[in-house]
């Protein structure tokens, strides 16, 4: 397989200032990313670090990882999707003529994920499939212990099946994306949005290895991992 590793970095982040180059236990946050996408990439070309920012693109050379153009403004809002960010970084790979035949998205705000992480979602995947997606046991079991308010009576009422479930462990397991790898069919993503695929695939990863940053207490959580990892 020849998969094309898109690495979306933008500049702008409210929640963490500047995340994308912030050093997490020392190293910026991306550059876990690029470490994993450089040990399984084909050649350089297939390394994709999508973004808006020069402070980041320097970051992301200096780290191994080729970033030949800056994304536009307009794929840089606080708006923008991924999908259309991923599908603008297909355009630059096919004109510069890459090829690929998968496209995998690592994000920079998973950085525990690791190079078997992604060979797992690579060995899953096959072109009968849309899109084979990291994710991880979720939090709230709908059939257990996740529940709605009922629009007439307002009572609460366990939000899948009847309620009698009285132990997790006999509910049905449900999985909750972890945003740690996307395995993508490319065809499948210039037809339809991501959440509209109909085949897709889940590779279980561990909660330790699940870690989004999104917020500071995220970012604290993955210090310590990382710190009781040496």
């Amino acid at each position: 397989m020849k998969p094309l590793f898109v690495i979306p970095a933008r500049g702008g982040s409210k929640g963490i200032p500047h995340k994308n180059i912030r050093p997490l236990a020392g190293v910026p946050l991306i550059i876990y990313s690029i470490d994993v996408a450089l040990a399984l990439a084909p050649s350089r070309a297939h390394v994709i670090v999508s973004t808006d920012s020069e402070a980041i693109a320097a970051v992301a050379r200096a780290a191994g990882a080729d970033v030949p153009w800056l994304r536009p403004a307009e794929l840089a809002t606080d708006t923008a999707g991924s999908r259309e960010v991923i599908l603008h970084a297909m355009d630059q790979a096919d004109a510069a003529g890459t090829d690929y035949d998968c496209v995998v998205l690592l994000q920079p705000t998973s950085p525990l994920r690791t190079v078997a992480d992604v060979e797992a979602c690579l060995d899953l995947y096959s072109p009968d499939t849309d899109m084979v997606v990291t994710v991880k046991e979720a939090s709230c079991n709908p059939y257990y212990d996740c529940f709605e308010t009922d629009s007439a009576t307002g009572y609460l009422h366990v939000s899948k099946g009847d309620g009698l479930i009285t132990r997790r462990q006999d509910a049905p397991k449900v999985w909750q994306y972890n945003g740690a790898v996307y395995v993508i069919n490319p065809q499948s993503l210039r037809a339809m949005p991501l959440g509209a695929m109909p085949r897709r695939v889940a590779s279980p990863m561990p909660a330790e290895r699940s870690v989004d940053l999104d917020t500071m207490l995220d970012w604290q959580t993955a210090e310590n991992i990382l710190a009781s990892r040496h």
